[in-house]
């Protein structure tokens, strides 16, 4: 054997127990050092990439210390072990064809490490000595390479964002743009290289604009805000901003990155939530809310210069005829209309708002310093608004008059509260409805006693209803023959200072505060309860009693249910409570209506259409309604004896009535020649003072076994 050939056998052996270290040269010899004390320290230890000696089965014979720190385990550990547990076993085939490969090669593959995978090249070289092969491998990390890679793509991926990306050198000149800048600005990328953002000015930002930008991009290396550019086709719009300088260790700037988002629908939904927040939605007129800043402003106004001013509280007489008989689409139409005449007859600097439904309110400021004066000029925009608002609008094919009532109230100086304002207005527009409509008075003192009694009721009302201040009277009615077959249910009120209020003043202050509803279900209660009791009397258990339901309190989304429980827990029979509806609430809402009505009529109950023919329900509506009863309205008894119309209307209902299987009764008979009418006509029932007046509980318990007028005994 030949002395390199035993060196060679010896330097395995040694390496293999590792009782030495040892190192390939350039030429291929393998140098070991025997005997050795100390570690053999070679160019192979000191490299700072990763070296592994392999045997020709891959086996490690020995490592530096780079690669025991690359893959984090000591080389005891390596050494007499495969190469390839080193390796990810996804990487492991592609290894195996470098190992076995007798080129010079090379490949990339991911290492294990105790804290997962490294990215790694590998380049292996063959040692062939004669009899033996060893592979010398020296192994890079990429961590680096693959983490500037990834840093690189997502650069790219976010150069192509959704945002604009313009990049310039520090002259300002562009050198690239992505996508989305072609597609904000209308402008490509060979259209826009070598040209400067100043071809988007859209002219509406100054010098001193872009010289405060440039100032901060110097100063801080940055800058953000809103700016107005325009595109290639002209259009001007809105944008978001961001210019950052790129900048070298030394702090010379190499270029500017601006990113920048449309932002002109965010404008114009800024716009539209303001619009919608400030100004109504139909005819585009401020609301309240604005009005309140205004009058607040016309008051620091008047303040300032002595001068008056005026609120007018304008309300369009008869428009809720319009809306039930036309519908809400035509209804709308007249508002839109009544805005423009308006808008039309007001002086310049002048404001009309539009609170809702069909009331508005104009602000008249500049007027003159003497009240008298401004009352006068208050007077005279008020008459050219009602003229203009008189005439007649063309809706539905046909013309419709509409007139309008207004309430005004001056003001000067700034102590004056708008809400105070706002509501003198509003009593002197009521003044106005009172003295027939179509008409304008302004806010008296005594209007504002009114008011306070009117409030100091409010609260009396809210205590009546826990203090079992409120009663019901019971008005009999009567039968062709003159028996009492049921009464109508009345709501009193026995005010302990007052005394006995009507419903005349309860109901219409029960329906503004909402107290409605309770005193509604009040009402349904005690009535029920009252059913149940009759009901243990042979003399009244066939009674019916007729109570009155408000448009509130039936559009109730559980009054079928509050019927149903008021039923049940009274014991009352459905039979023998009726239920009167206004006409015009019977006809808002027609399917809704029929539908709440024809739950009821599953229970039992019955209906009465009350003030039958002061509406406009058709026949064709009324015969779908669900109903037992129409009652005449008062007004057509009232002089039914000698007016010819009011008969030929009274004769109509009956014919109606009958016609559709329904009873019919007159209400506000008052006299025997009225009855005797009323009976010529075919009326089936009957109610009024010629029978009784409205008595309590035991008055009318006590009435029903007196005697009837004579024209019902014939």
């Amino acid at each position: 054997m030949s002395a390199r050939l035993a060196e060679t056998e010896a330097a395995l052996t040694a390496l293999r127990t590792g009782a030495a270290d040892a190192f390939v040269g350039m030429a291929g010899e393998v140098f070991y050092l025997g005997g050795s004390e100390q570690p053999y320290v070679t160019f192979f230890s000191a490299m700072n990439e990763g070296g592994v000696t392999l045997d020709s089965g891959g086996v490690v014979l020995h490592c530096n210390p780079r690669f025991t720190a690359m893959v984090g385990r000591p080389i005891e550990d390596l050494r007499c072990g495969t190469f390839l547990s080193c390796v990810a076993d996804q990487d492991r085939p592609r290894v195996v064809e470098l190992l076995e490969s007798d080129e010079t090669t090379a490949g990339e593959a991911l290492l294990v490490t105790p804290s997962g995978t490294l990215p790694s090249r590998i380049s292996l070289r063959t040692v062939d000595t004669g009899p033996l092969r060893f592979r010398c491998m020296v192994v890079t990390d990429l961590s680096e390479r693959v983490r500037a890679e990834a840093e690189l793509r997502i650069a790219a991926i976010a150069f192509e964002s959704q945002e604009g990306m313009v990049v310039t050198d520090p002259q300002g000149v562009i050198i690239r743009v992505n996508r989305a800048f072609t597609k904000l600005t209308g402008y490509g990328d060979k259209e826009a290289i070598g040209r400067t953002p100043a071809m988007l000015s859209s002219g509406r930002h100054d010098e001193e604009f872009y010289r405060r930008m440039w100032a901060a991009l110097k100063t801080k290396k940055y800058w953000q805000g809103e700016i107005w550019n325009r595109r290639k086709d002209g259009k001007i719009y809105a944008e978001w901003l961001t210019i950052s300088a790129v900048c070298t260790p030394e702090g010379e700037v190499t270029h500017f990155v601006g990113a920048f988002s449309e932002i002109t629908k965010n404008k114009e939904a800024e716009a539209e939530i303001h619009r919608l927040a400030y100004y109504d939605a139909l005819t585009g007129l401020p609301n309240r809310r604005l009005l309140h800043d205004r009058i607040g402003q016309a008051l620091a106004g008047s303040h300032r210069h002595g001068r008056y001013g005026a609120l007018l509280f304008l309300d369009l007489d008869n428009f809720k005829i319009l809306n039930d008989t036309l519908g809400h689409d035509a209804g709308d139409k007249m508002l839109v209309e009544a805005t423009e005449r308006i808008k039309a007859n007001l002086r310049t600097g002048d404001t009309v708002a539009r609170l809702g439904g069909d009331e508005f309110v104009l602000m008249l400021e500049d007027l003159s310093a003497e009240a008298h004066e401004a009352a006068v000029q208050t007077r005279q925009v008020g008459e050219k608004i009602r003229e203009a608002l008189a005439q007649p609008y063309g809706l539905g094919g046909r013309d419709f008059h509409c007139s309008a009532s207004f309430g005004a109230v001056l003001f000067r100086g700034h102590e004056e509260v708008v809400e105070t304002l706002l509501k003198c207005a509003d009593l002197a527009m009521y003044e106005a409805k009172n003295a027939g409509r179509n008409t304008l008075r302004f806010f008296d003192p005594s209007m504002q006693v009114a008011l306070e009694e009117r409030s100091a009721l409010e609260a009396d009302l809210r205590s009546a209803l826990e203090g079992r201040q409120l009663h019901l009277h019971y008005q009999p009615q009567v039968d062709g023959r003159g028996r009492v077959i049921g009464a109508e249910a009345l709501l009193r009120w026995a005010h302990p200072e007052r005394g006995m209020v009507l419903p005349g003043e309860i109901i219409p202050l029960a329906e503004e505060t909402g107290l409605i509803l309770p005193i509604g279900q009040w009402v349904l209660e005690t009535a029920c309860a009252q059913i149940a009791a009759w009901s243990e009397n042979q003399d009244t258990c066939e009674l019916k009693l007729a109570i009155n339901v408000s448009a509130r309190q039936f559009r109730q989304a559980d009054f079928v249910a509050r019927i149903r429980g008021a039923l049940e827990k009274s014991g009352a029979a459905p039979s023998r409570l009726k239920i009167e509806l206004t006409e015009s609430l019977v006809i808002d809402n027609l399917a809704e209506t029929i539908t709440r009505m024809k739950e009821l009529k599953a229970l039992g109950v019955l209906f009465s259409m009350d003030d039958f023919g002061t509406g406009f329900s058709s026949l064709s509506s009324l015969k779908r309604l669900p109903l037992d009863q129409l009652k005449i309205d008062r007004a057509f008894v009232l002089d039914l004896a000698t007016d010819l119309s009011d008969a030929a209307i009274v004769q109509t209902i009956v014919t109606m009535g009958k016609t559709l299987g329904l009873d019919v009764i007159a209400e506000g008979v008052e006299t025997e020649a009225q009855l005797e009418r009323l009976v010529a006509l075919g009326c089936d029932s009957y109610q009024g003072f010629l029978f009784a007046r409205p008595m309590a509980l035991a008055a009318f318990e006590a009435f029903l076994g007196r005697q009837i007028p004579k024209t019902l005994t014939h």
